[in-house]
C-alpha cells in the first residue's frame, strides 16, 4: 500500500484567495496544526514576495519539528537565495522552484523562447540543488504545455537535481483522464538513477480539482498538493481533507493512503476558516455542517437502524465527537485547558490567563459553551490586537430623526486612544463612519456578513468584512468575533482598515 505525501500550500497559494491575509502569528498557528494533522511538507510562503512572507517562512521553519518546510521561488537566482535563507533553520528544508512552460505563458508572460526556458530550468534547479538537498520543480501551466516540451522541461529539471516534479493544472483546465495520461507519460519516460516523485497541483475552475488529483494518484503520483478547505486563487485549490478521506474510504480502488490523522480534520478546517475569514459551506464535503445531517424521513430511518445505510464517512473519523465535557461559568482553568487540548487548539502558556478570562466573561453570558464557541473565542483572541490596534468600546446616543450616532474608541500598541463620533443611517453605518475618521485612507466596503457561531439567541457571532483599498485595488477580508454583533462588526471593520494602512505604509 503506497503512502502518499501530503503537501499543504494553504499559507502560500491559499493566501492568494482574494481578501485573505494571514498574520505571521496566524500562519505559525496554522502550521502547528498542519503538523499535528500529519502534513508531510508545508509550503510556508513565497519568501521573496515581501518581508512579512520571508519572516513567516523563517518562523515556521524554526518552529516545526517533524514536518518539512518549503519556500516557493521563481526560476530567479535572487528568489532562490531568499527562499534558501528563509528555510535554513528548518529541521527538513526544501525548495520549490517554478517557471511557466505553456506556449501562451512563454510568449506573453515570460517573453522567452522554449530554449531559453530550458536553459533557465537547468541553471536555477542546479543552483537550488547546490544549496538545499530536496528541490521540487514545477512547470507552470503544465496541462496546457505541449507534451514533448513538457517532457523536455521535466527531464532537464531532473538532470539538474530535482527530486520532486509537480505538474500544476494552473488554470483548472484539465480532466481526470487527460491528467492521468500526463502522469503516466512522464513516469514511463523520465530517466533518472534516483527515485523521482511526481505530484499534482490542481485548481478548481471547472470543479474537478479533487477528481484530477485523485486521478494523478491512481496514475502513480507519490505526493499530492492542495489547501485546507480548498481555498486559493479564483475557484480555489484541491481540498486536501477531501483527498485524504477519499483515499481512506476508497483505499481498495486507489491502493494508496494518506499520512494524515483524520481525527484532526475538523479542527484543522475550523482553524483555517476562522483565520481566513471564509466560512465553510454547509454542504461542503467532509467538513460541512450538513455532511452528517439527514432530513429525509427515509434517510433518518435508515441511519437510525444502521448509519452505514447513508453514511460512508463516520463523524468520528474526521474528528466530530459528542461534547462529553460541557463547559459553563462554574468550569475551572483545568477543564478549560483540557478542552483546548482536546480540540487541538494551540496556545502559549503566556496567553492562558487572558484566554481563561475571556472564557469566563463569555460563560457569564451563555448557559453552555460549545466547541464552536471555544474555537471562536481563541480566534478572537488572536485577531483582537491586529498590528497593535485594539477595539476598546462603542457607545450610542439616542436616534434623532432617523439618524444613529456612534462614538468609537480604539487603542494602539502605545496605549494611545482614538475617540471619534459619527452619524449614520443605522448603527453599523455610524460605527463604520466613526472608524473611518481614525484612518487616513480611502476604502470601499464590498461585503458585510454575520454568521452565528452556534444556535440560539445567546450565540456568539462572527462578522466578516470585505473591503477594497481604493489606492491599490487590493481586497482584504477581516473578521470580528463577539457576543455583541455590533461590537464584532466594529472589530472586523477596524481590522480591515488596519490591513489597508499596513499596505499603504509598506
Amino acid at each position: 500500500m503506497r503512502k502518499i505525501e501530503f503537501f499543504d500550500t494553504t499559507l502560500r497559494d491559499g493566501e492568494q484567495t482574494p481578501g485573505v491575509s494571514f498574520s505571521i502569528a496566524e500562519k505559525v498557528a496554522i502550521a502547528k496544526q498542519l503538523e499535528k494533522w500529519g502534513i508531510s511538507v508545508i509550503e510556508a510562503g513565497f519568501p521573496a514576495a515581501s518581508p512579512d512572507s520571508f519572516e513567516a517562512v523563517r518562523q515556521i521553519s524554526e518552529t516545526l519539528q517533524k514536518t518539512a518546510v518549503t519556500g516557493l521561488a521563481r526560476c530567479v537566482i535572487s528568489d532562490i537565495d531568499c527562499a534558501v535563507e528563509a528555510v535554513r533553520k528548518a529541521k527538513h528544508p526544501q525548495i520549490h522552484v517554478f517557471i511557466a512552460t505553456s506556449p501562451i505563458h512563454m510568449e506573453y508572460k515570460l517573453k522567452m523562447t522554449p530554449d531559453e526556458v530550458l536553459e533557465t530550468i537547468n541553471k536555477c534547479v542546479k543552483y537550488a540543488r547546490e544549496r538545499i538537498e530536496i528541490v521540487e520543480f514545477s512547470p507552470e501551466d503544465a496541462t496546457r504545455t505541449e507534451p514533448d516540451f513538457l517532457l523536455k522541461a521535466v527531464q532537464t529539471a531532473v538532470d539538474a537535481g530535482a527530486t520532486y516534479i509537480n505538474i500544476p493544472d494552473t488554470v483548472g483546465y484539465t480532466t481526470p483522464e487527460e491528467y492521468a495520461k500526463i502522469f503516466k507519460m512522464l513516469i514511463e519516460n523520465i530517466k533518472s538513477e534516483r527515485k523521482i516523485i511526481f505530484s499534482p497541483h490542481c485548481h478548481d475552475d471547472l470543479g474537478m480539482a479533487v477528481a484530477n488529483s485523485l486521478a494523478a494518484i491512481k496514475a502513480g503520483a507519490g505526493r499530492v498538493e492542495g489547501t485546507v478547505n480548498g481555498i486559493g486563487e479564483r475557484a480555489g485549490n484541491a481540498a486536501l481533507e477531501e483527498i485524504a478521506v477519499a483515499l481512506h474510504i476508497r483505499e481498495d480502488f486507489y491502493e494508496a493512503n494518506s499520512p494524515l490523522q483524520l481525527s484532526e480534520t475538523v479542527n484543522t478546517a475550523a482553524l483555517v476558516s476562522q483565520f481566513s475569514g471564509i466560512a465553510i459551506p454547509k454542504n461542503k464535503a467532509v467538513v460541512g455542517k450538513n455532511a452528517f445531517a439527514h432530513e429525509s424521513g427515509i434517510h433518518q430511518d435508515g441511519v437510525l437502524k444502521n448509519a452505514q445505510t447513508y453514511e460512508i464517512i463516520t463523524p468520528e473519523l474526521v474528528g466530530i465527537f459528542h461534547n462529553s465535557l460541557p463547559l459553563g461559568k462554574l468550569s475551572g482553568r483545568h477543564a478549560f485547558m483540557n478542552k483546548l487540548s482536546t480540540l487541538g487548539i494551540p496556545y502559549d502558556d503566556s496567553e492562558i490567563n487572558e484566554l481563561f478570562a475571556r472564557f469566563k466573561a463569555l460563560a457569564d453570558k451563555k448557559k453552555e459553551i460549545t466547541d464552536a464557541d471555544i474555537h471562536a473565542l481563541v480566534s478572537g483572541h488572536t485577531i483582537k490586537n491586529l498590528e497593535g490596534f485594539e477595539f476598546y468600546s462603542v457607545k450610542f446616543d439616542n436616534t434623532v430623526h432617523g439618524k444613529h450616532t456612534a462614538t468609537v474608541t480604539l487603542r494602539n500598541q502605545e496605549a494611545e486612544e482614538f475617540e471619534t463620533t459619527a452619524d449614520g443611517s443605522g448603527s453599523i453605518d455610524a460605527i463604520f463612519k466613526a472608524i473611518d475618521q481614525v484612518f487616513n485612507h480611502e476604502s470601499r466596503l464590498l461585503s458585510y456578513s454575520v454568521e452565528a457561531v452556534t444556535d440560539g439567541v445567546d450565540a456568539q457571532a462572527t462578522t466578516i468584512i470585505s473591503i477594497e483599498n481604493l489606492s491599490t485595488g487590493t481586497i482584504f477580508n477581516a473578521k470580528g468575533i463577539d457576543y455583541d454583533v455590533l461590537k464584532g462588526g466594529a472589530m472586523a471593520y477596524m481590522n480591515a482598515n488596519v490591513l489597508i494602512q499596513k499596505e499603504n505604509n509598506a
